[in-house]
C-alpha cells in the first residue's frame, strides 16, 4: 500500500494561523520536501478557486516541489477537468513529468467544489457531459502524439501534435470519484486507477461501488492488477491517540460546521466526531498504531487498497503539527503497514 498526503494548500488564515500567502506556500513546499525525505510515496495538490486555498494552479506548486524532491510522486488531487482545457492540462503535467524526471501523475474529476464552472464560463447543467468529453480527449492526447478528435464543447483537432510529451510512456491518470455509481463503472470500463474520496460515514459501505468498478474493468478486459484502488480521507497522526484527537477535533469541528452552514448540514458534535474516529469510521486520526490498524481494516473492507492519502491541512493544524504527523507516518505508520502486509 502506497501512503501519501493530499493538500488543498490552505492559506492558513485565521486567529491561530495568521500567515501571509507567501509564508503559507513556503511552508507547504517544506512539507512536501520533508515528506520526500520521510519516505512517503506520493504528495497531491488539490484545485480550488477560493480565498482560503492557494491551489488554483496545482501544477505550478508541484513543479516547485519537484525541484526540492528526488523520489516522491507528485500528483493533482484533483484536477477539475470539466472546467479545464484537456490539451493544456496534459501539457502542464507532461511538463511536470519532465521537470520531476518521471514522477508526475494526475487525478482528474468533475470537482465537488463548483466555483470553477462559472469562473471559466461553463454551465453546471453540463456537469457530467463536460467531464465525459474532456476525459476522452485527455486520454486520447496522452496515448497519441498526433490527435484527431471532435466533440461538443471545444474546437476539433485534426492530426494536431501535442507537445511536450511526458517522460513516462503513459502519464498516470487516476479517476477521482465520490459516491456516484456511474463514475465507478466509468473508471473500470476505461481501466483507469480509481481514487475514492470518502469524507464521512463508514468506509466499508463503499465496497459495493468498488466491486462495481472491478467488475466493469473485468468486463472491459483489464487485468486485476491494472485496476488500482486509492482512498483519500481526512486524517492526522500524533504521538498518542489522545493527542491526535486533542489537536484535530477543534479545527475539524470549526471547518465542517462552517461548511454545514453553506451546504445545509447540521453542526458537528463531539459524539458524531467520535463515531467517525471509531474503528469503522472514515477519519484516520490517532497514534501510529491505531492509524496503521485502521488502514489495514479499510483495505480489508474494500477488498484491497493500493494507495491511501491523508487530507491533513483542513483542520487548523499548525505547520509544526503537520510536519510531526508526516514524520510519524514515515517512521511509524508505514513500517507497521509494510510488516503487516
Amino acid at each position: 500500500m502506497e501512503i501519501g498526503v493530499d493538500s488543498f494548500a490552505s492559506a492558513m488564515y485565521g486567529t491561530n494561523n495568521a500567515l501571509s500567502s507567501v509564508d503559507a506556500m513556503a511552508q507547504l513546499l517544506d512539507r512536501i520536501e520533508f515528506a520526500d525525505k520521510a519516505g512517503l510515496d506520493v504528495f497531491g495538490i488539490g484545485e480550488h478557486h477560493k480565498k482560503e486555498f492557494l491551489d488554483s494552479a496545482p501544477h505550478v506548486i508541484l513543479a516547485a516541489a519537484a525541484a526540492k524532491t528526488t523520489r516522491i510522486r507528485l500528483t493533482s488531487a484533483v484536477t477539475v477537468l470539466s472546467a479545464a482545457d484537456p490539451v493544456r492540462a496534459y501539457q502542464n503535467f507532461a511538463t511536470l513529468d519532465l521537470v520531476s524526471k518521471g514522477r508526475a501523475e494526475m487525478v482528474v474529476g468533475r470537482g465537488s467544489s463548483i466555483e470553477a464552472y462559472p469562473l471559466f464560463g461553463f454551465d453546471l447543467n453540463d456537469y457530467d457531459a463536460l467531464f465525459k468529453e474532456k476525459l476522452d480527449l485527455l486520454l486520447t492526447i496522452r496515448d497519441n502524439e498526433f490527435v484527431t478528435w471532435s466533440g461538443k464543447f471545444r474546437a476539433p483537432l485534426s492530426n494536431q501534435p501535442v507537445y511536450p510529451r511526458s517522460l513516462q510512456k503513459k502519464l498516470p491518470v487516476w479517476l477521482g470519484v465520490g459516491g456516484t455509481p456511474e463514475s465507478f463503472a466509468r473508471a473500470g470500463a476505461l481501466g483507469l486507477p480509481l481514487m475514492v474520496a470518502i469524507i464521512g460515514g463508514e468506509t466499508h459501505r463503499f465496497r459495493p461501488l468498488i466491486d462495481l468498478y472491478r467488475e466493469a474493468g473485468k468486463r472491459a478486459g483489464f487485468a486485476p492488477e491494472e485496476l488500482k484502488v486509492g482512498l483519500h480521507s481526512p486524517g492526522y497522526v500524533a504521538a498518542t491517540d489522545e493527542q491526535a484527537v486533542a489537536d484535530y477535533y477543534p479545527g475539524y469541528a470549526e471547518l465542517w460546521t462552517k461548511l454545514g452552514r453553506e451546504r445545509g448540514w447540521p453542526p458537528v458534535t463531539r459524539p458524531q466526531f467520535d463515531s467517525l474516529i471509531a474503528p469503522k469510521g472514515v477519519l484516520v486520526v490517532g497514534g501510529p498504531q491505531q492509524v496503521a490498524e485502521k488502514l489495514l481494516r479499510h483495505s480489508e473492507a474494500l477488498g484491497g487498497v493500493d494507495r491511501f492519502t491523508f487530507q491533513m491541512d483542513n483542520a487548523g493544524l499548525t505547520h509544526t503539527q503537520l510536519m510531526s504527523s508526516i514524520e510519524l507516518i514515515g517512521t511509524k505508520v508505514m513500517p507497521t503497514l509494510k510488516k503487516a502486509l
